[in-house]
């Protein structure tokens, strides 16, 4: 009868008995087996190279047999075990059968031994023929994986312990090298400003912790030229050690054309031919502000080189397109992905800012003026430095008029140049607007209808962790619907709350929602703003006391946090806040840290549980040297007193890279996920 699970076994014996002894043995302990009987050793090398047996049985005839057994097995099948069937057995017969290449020596006067050692044999021979299989699949697959990163059109090295252990042609190619790179250092391929994120996602990536995240670098070709492009990281393995593949997706052909003749045209990268031209520009910034900002504010910046005219008579026309070029590409490198940037004419640009606050547009500028004055240009046989004038006009929310915004722009710009370059100047036309008071009285009027009608809503946005799972936390924001039902956002009508003395009443219906969501949902941590007004108020922690009995919510899932602004202007007060709110369970935070004049000062007089470093550091921090050394020092420094650390408004792969190189711990913005909304009205 044919057993599809019968065990092939070859026994050679001058007689039969020991066949039918094995092979009901052998299905006594449940394993059917298949039992050769070989009666000759002159047939044991065709059964062997035939059956493919798992195991082979040697009934003992004389001493010298197994010898003769044995040199057979090993010049057809080697991996086959061979146990030597005795009529008794000691210690000794067992070591001489071990030292000529049997398994073991058994006896049928001891079947459970016999069964015992028959199977474990059969185990071993089946679990080497497995790991031998993986072995060569694992060979084959690798000699595929050779064959397809040697063949394949992207561009593909791969990392160990930061030194190019491999480099396809596609690679060597894209950076114009001829004699290979590997046991080159990783990072002389690529831009300074690049190193800090490229350092950063290379740790991740090792600790299986990097997604398939773009990231962005700027790579040094072999003639010197800078070249933006994105990669993509995976971990991988080089004979035998974990290490990481960098890939270059390969351009379609025509684009390849298109950078083979901008990298001929110009001796170094245009990055501003990535700028939108004035029409694409104009086209795009209507269409844009045509959509309700997601969030935080808006902002026109018009940037224009100062002295262009001066400079041009001395190094010629055509030199000086390569400053507005180079300029073009360091205002470019500043902007976030989703930013639009264009050339508005002659010496001009143009780029639309979405930034959190007018704090970060104003770190934005500053930024940027110190990168330009500061930067030096080869053109030609010179070196030059130029400066420039930032024109800031805020963008209202609500129905927008493009012309009225740019001329603001423009006559910013102009005042900055009158007055000698070199500066930001920001339209002061909203502030004096004298509209703003009736604008304050319809939004005031919804602001109270909001309140009295629980007409408020939570949105969650989820803090990320880089050194493990899931936290379970989220930053805590605030939205208003209008009679329509319609969502209406923070930077509408927070600022007229402001100026009205309504920012309190927010807060407390805020804490309420969230001592509710907390109590239901039983979050980690949720991180709930209070604001100046509420910081100063000495009722808030009674008001808090009967809101949390009423509750019943954990105070440990909640972090209450100010800003750094709130807190250095109200230090005896924070700090009693935050002692009171530790005292009962809280935790407490200070966000838009790190930019104040005293950020280490905080640190040590106020009890902390996080601090949250500023958006507007975090969003130059990717190509900014001197902010990452910041960065690294509030990191170091909030550790030493076991304060965590968490970086605000991250929205690009680099910037997370980054930030997991200097040491920061969790992370939250649109780069993690844009805020979703709580199900939850709160009772009031």
């Amino acid at each position: 009868m044919n057993e599809p699970n019968a065990v092939p076994l070859i026994v050679l014996s001058p007689a039969r008995d020991p066949v039918e002894a094995i092979n009901g043995l052998l299905r006594r302990a449940g394993q059917p087996a298949h039992c050769t009987w070989i009666p000759a050793l002159r047939d044991l090398g065709d059964a062997l190279s035939q059956l493919n047996p798992e195991l082979l049985v040697h009934v003992a005839a004389d001493a010298g047999e197994l010898a003769a057994v044995i040199r057979v097995r090993d010049q057809i099948a080697p991996a086959v075990p061979v146990l030597e069937l005795a009529r008794t057995v000691d210690e000794e017969r067992i070591a001489a059968a071990l030292a000529l290449g049997a398994r073991d020596v058994v006896t049928l006067a001891n079947p459970a031994r016999l069964q015992a050692v028959v199977l474990r044999e059969l185990r071993v021979f089946r679990t080497e023929r497995t790991l031998d299989a993986t072995l060569k699949s694992a060979h084959d697959a690798r000699s595929q994986l050779d064959t397809v990163l040697q063949r394949s059109n992207d561009a593909i090295i791969q990392i160990q312990e930061g030194i190019v252990i491999d480099a396809n042609p596609a690679w060597l190619e894209l950076f114009g090298v001829e004699d290979g790179i590997s046991g080159q250092p990783v990072m002389d391929l690529f831009e300074e400003s690049t190193h800090a994120a490229l350092r950063g996602a290379l740790a991740a990536c090792l600790q299986g912790r990097w997604s398939d995240h773009p990231l962005r670098a700027s790579a040094l070709l072999a003639d010197g030229t800078v070249v933006p492009m994105e990669m993509t990281l995976a971990l991988g393995e080089h004979e035998g050690e974990p290490c990481v593949r960098v890939v270059v997706p390969s351009r379609p052909r025509e684009e390849t054309r298109m950078l083979e003749r901008a990298l001929a045209a110009a001796p170094r990268a245009d990055s501003a031919g990535t700028l939108l031209r004035r029409g694409e520009l104009l086209e795009a910034l209507a269409e844009r502000l045509a959509i309700p900002s997601p969030g935080g504010m808006r902002c026109l910046a018009l940037v224009r080189v100062d002295k262009f005219a001066a400079l041009e008579r001395v190094i010629g026309a055509t030199a000086s397109e390569e400053i507005l070029v180079e300029v073009g590409r360091m205002l470019k490198a500043t902007l976030h992905p989703k930013e639009l940037v264009g050339r508005f004419g002659g010496v001009r640009f143009l780029a639309l800012l979405e930034r959190g606050n007018e704090n970060d547009i104003n770190a934005w500028s500053e930024r940027l003026l110190a990168r330009v004055h500061q930067h030096v240009m080869r053109i030609r046989d010179k070196s030059v430095s130029v400066t420039c004038t930032i024109g800031l006009s805020v963008v209202s929310p609500g129905e927008v008029n493009l012309d009225a915004v740019i001329a603001d722009a423009l006559e910013c710009a102009r005042k900055g140049l009158a007055r000698g370059g070199n500066q930001a100047l920001s339209s002061d036309r909203a502030d004096t607007d004298s509209r703003v008071m009736s604008y304050d009285k319809v939004w005031v009027k919804h602001i109270k209808a909001a309140l009295m009608e629980n007409r408020f809503r939570l949105v969650q946005q989820p803090i990320a962790s880089l050194q493990g799972d899931d936290p379970g936390m989220f930053d805590v924001l605030v939205r208003m619907i209008d009679n329509q039902g319609r969502e209406v956002l923070p930077s509408e009508f927070m600022a007229a709350a402001g100026r009205n003395d309504l920012l309190k009443n927010i807060d407390r219906w805020v804490v309420g929602a969230s001592l509710s969501f907390a109590a239901q949902k039983k979050p980690e941590c949720l991180f709930v703003r209070l604001s100046k007004e509420t910081v100063r108020d000495s009722g808030f922690t009674e008001w808090l006391d009967n809101h949390l009995r009423s509750s019943r919510a954990e105070p440990q899932r909640l972090c209450f946090q100010t800003t750094e602004e709130s807190a250095a202007s109200y230090v005896p007060q924070v700090t009693a806040l935050a002692v009171a709110l530790r005292e009962r369970g809280f935790r407490f935070a200070i966000d838009s840290f790190g930019s104040g004049r005293d950020s280490m000062g905080l640190l040590e007089s106020v009890p902390l549980d996080f601090v949250k470093i500023d958006g507007t550091i975090i969003q130059g921090l990717a190509s900014d040297p001197q902010l990452q050394m910041q960065v690294r020092a509030l990191v170091e420094a909030a550790r030493r007193r076991n304060v965590q650390t968490i970086g605000e408004r991250v929205e690009d792969a680099n910037t997370m890279a980054v930030l997991w190189q200097l040491g920061v711990q969790y992370i939250q913005g649109y780069f993690v996920n844009e805020p979703e909304e709580v199900v939850l009205r709160a009772e009031r």
